[in-house]
């Protein structure tokens, strides 16, 4: 299993950056023309990818927490994002975007709490998986949903 690249920053900016960054392209999703993107051999919408990111930050605070509790965590049964659901194909609609702003700021919330609570030397501790560092950083990685979706917001001649 590699391990995810870390440097200076805090971990909790980085969660709630990737968060900002979902959430900035997220604001033109409801531009989607209802044609997922494909990436590899998967394709993405809107939904599927805060659902995805959702689904990231909720698998590895699960982790975090279990590891920090000295119980091995909860084995990960999500198909990620190999699936595209039914839901995965609506419209993306204002409504939609409040709940994932919603959602994802209070999920960055708790994450921040947590990490901000560790020492650098629990931030960096393993006990044999990712230390809390590393996961932090892992979830930012999951910012690769929305990229892939991208920034639908209507182009401006120049």
């Amino acid at each position: 299993m590699f391990s995810p690249l870390t440097d200076d920053r805090t971990p909790s900016s980085v969660v709630t950056g990737l968060v900002d960054d979902v959430l900035a392209l997220a604001e033109t999703w409801p531009a989607w023309d209802g044609t997922p993107r494909p990436s590899g051999d998967r394709v993405y919408t809107p939904h599927k990818a805060i659902r995805r990111v959702a689904d990231h930050l909720v698998d590895h605070l699960a982790e975090l927490e279990a590891t920090l509790a000295g119980v091995d965590p909860l084995p990960d049964h999500w198909h990620a994002s190999a699936v595209t659901t039914a839901a995965d194909l609506a419209e993306f609609t204002a409504e939609d975007l409040a709940e994932a702003r919603s959602r994802l700021t209070r999920l960055a919330e708790i994450w921040r709490l947590r990490l901000d609570s560790l020492t650098d030397d629990e931030l960096d501790k393993s006990t044999g998986g990712w230390s809390p560092r590393e996961l932090a950083f892992h979830v930012a990685e999951s910012v690769y949903y929305a990229e892939v979706v991208g920034n639908l917001a209507p182009r401006t001649p120049a």
